[in-house]
């Protein structure tokens, strides 16, 4: 018997208005403010705002395509795409977490030459004006996407571009302090590195989040083997076969699996299958589960009436002439029936 749990499920399967609002805000503030940084610090001469410009304009492509992914996640779900498309999301995420890490190569290869051929001059005060006004619009995007980063990796590669942005206007800060007190033009090469190993930081665990939901693995999170472990303290439960558990997208995780239960009751198991769906999402956040139930031989056999089980044994023995002849004892219902009595009905059973 097959039986499917879950079947409304009550993940968050539908992308919210509130989400496409937020990343087109975000989309338009940074696709304008790129623009003028790209601009004043080319005539700065500041690589650090340059990089961070770069980075920018990297990150309104990001955004789009975040927000594209967004709206093709709301589409809903048919024959031919059962699951929705909110995987979208997770190829969105994959390809901003690959971008950042280009981005960090670029910045940290330019910085590598300019430490080599320092600039003699630097325009400190465009430079650290320019780096105020885009700290400012990178924190009101990162509050604006820092809602929904917890389950949404689309959100969350948007939302690391925004802080790498926000950290490459603090670095642009600090260059324009030492630059202008110190004259410490070193500073702008460094300040680059060190942004280019944040974005890092950020970009590894956004892909490898990703590939794991991509490539159907097993959530990080949950081990099969305690899984196994607690459906087998269901009381009806004999063994647990072809346990299988993966990610559709955050927030709606599925499993399949094979139960032998020692039940042939309908209504026993309709009431055990309530019980795991229930159980599974309480404790592991399991939002849809897919339970095939199979009995026990003896308890498929137990189910029969004798007089049925006698004209099974003896018309397979009629067939075979091992066993022609054999006397076979059988019980009442509740009683134990012998294994090769058992033997002999569970083939039947399985034709």
């Amino acid at each position: 018997m097959h039986n499917h749990g879950f079947g409304a499920c009550d993940c968050p399967t539908e992308t919210s208005p509130e989400k496409l609002r937020v990343l087109a805000i975000a989309l338009v503030m940074v696709a304008g403010f790129s623009a003028l940084e790209l601009r004043i610090g080319h005539h700065s001469h500041s690589l650090s705002l340059v990089a961070d410009a770069g980075h920018m304009i990297a990150d309104v492509f990001s955004i789009a395509m975040s927000l594209l992914a967004a709206w093709i996640a709301r589409w809903p779900t048919s024959t031919h795409a059962p699951f929705g498309y909110r995987r979208v999301e997770i190829l969105a995420a994959l390809v901003n977490g690959i971008g950042l890490l280009l981005i960090a190569g670029w910045i940290g290869q330019e910085a590598i030459i300019q430490l080599q051929t320092p600039p003699n001059e630097i325009l400190t005060k465009p430079m650290a004006l320019t780096a105020l006004a885009g700290l400012g619009i990178h924190s009101i995007n990162a509050i604006l996407l820092h809602r929904h980063t917890d389950d949404d990796l689309n959100l969350r590669g948007a939302f690391l571009h925004t802080v790498a942005d926000a950290l490459s206007c603090l670095g642009v800060l600090f260059v324009a302090a030492a630059v202008y007190w110190f004259g410490w033009h070193w500073t702008d090469g460094w300040v680059s590195i060190a942004i280019a190993l944040l974005i890092l930081t950020g970009a590894i665990p956004l892909i490898r989040q990703s590939l794991n939901i991509l490539l159907e693995q097993t959530p990080s999170n949950i081990s099969l083997q305690t899984i196994e472990q607690h459906l087998l303290t269901f009381k009806d439960i004999t063994q647990v076969e072809r346990l299988r558990i993966w990610t559709i997208a955050p927030g709606q995780v599925h499993l399949t699996a094979n139960l032998t239960v020692n039940t042939a009751s309908t209504g026993r198991r309709d009431a055990l299958l309530n019980r795991l769906q229930t159980s599974l999402f309480q404790k592991f956040e399991i939002t849809e589960a897919t339970l095939q139930m199979t009995s026990a031989p003896s308890v498929a056999l137990s189910t029969l009436p004798n007089t049925k089980i006698r004209e099974l044994i003896q018309t397979d023995s009629d067939v075979g002439d091992t066993h022609k002849g054999s006397p076979y004892e059988i019980t009442g219902l509740d009683g134990v029936v012998s294994a090769e009595t058992e033997s002999h009905a569970s083939r039947f059973l399985e034709r």
